[in-house]
């Protein structure tokens, strides 16, 4: 226990210093952890160039509203597709909060890099579990993900709280993606494809619909094919996760 609340970062790395075992690990307080997760997660590490290794993220309150139903299915999406993918060059780009195991040397080597991070002249406080794994990255480390070993966590049922997060996590994932650019070649062409495909796909559907509300608002007439075309593909990618994620 700390004197004050002084946030995820410097409470997790003087909870890091005062650490003695090989392994740590991250489980966030809104999260519950199947009982063979560690068991799992320590297989992953016994490969000392693993530096970290993350497990699969379920909503714990799925079933409270539609809206966590999709953040559910999103979840599945960002584990079994995007993560297991990533694995598979040893460089998942995020090892998130709820549920991440690190080998505490390789922390040790980071800590005071994570811990004098800046971000527009301030001491960063936002997007502590990506801009740690890539540091990770940058030390040479693998990172690894391991679908089997569960943990189930809350997430938002309002939409504002959750637009609130997604706009948090958005901030981080843009500027420790660009931290991060120059690792991507090193570690494989594809995984490059991938990482700056998820960045750009946003900017870009966010382009497409400022383009089509302007066409309507300057000429009045409907940009059919621009709609059309977002629509299916949302509806392609969502239904083959919804079978997909049952």
């Amino acid at each position: 226990l700390l004197p004050s609340n002084v946030g995820k970062r410097k409470a997790q790395i003087a909870a890091i210093r005062r650490s003695f075992g090989d392994l740590v690990l991250n489980v966030d307080s809104d999260t519950e952890i199947d009982s063979d997760v560690v068991s799992k997660l320590v297989r992953k590490m016994q490969d000392p160039a693993v530096g970290a290794a993350i497990g699969q993220l379920t909503a714990s309150n799925r079933n409270d509203s539609w809206l966590t139903q999709l953040i559910d299915m999103e979840y599945w999406l960002a584990c079994n597709e995007e993560r297991a993918a990533q694995t598979r060059f040893g460089a998942v780009m995020c090892c998130c909060g709820p549920c991440a195991m690190y080998r505490r040397s390789a922390l040790m080597l980071l800590l005071d890099q994570y811990e004098t991070q800046f971000f527009r002249g301030k001491p960063s406080d936002f997007g502590e579990d990506r801009h740690l794994t890539i540091l990770m990255l940058k030390a040479g480390f693998r990172t690894e993900y391991v679908p089997d070993a569960i943990a189930a966590t809350v997430v938002p049922d309002k939409l504002l709280p959750y637009l609130r997060q997604q706009l948090r996590w958005a901030r981080s994932t843009y500027r420790d993606t660009l931290l991060g650019l120059h690792l991507l070649p090193g570690l494989d062409r594809y995984l490059t494809l991938d990482v700056v495909g998820q960045n750009l796909g946003p900017l870009l559907l966010a382009i497409s619909s400022i383009a089509a509300l302007a066409q309507l608002a300057l000429t009045g007439s409907v940009p059919w094919w621009t709609g059309l075309t977002i629509v299916a593909m949302t509806m392609i990618r969502c239904s083959v996760a919804a079978v997909r994620a049952g």
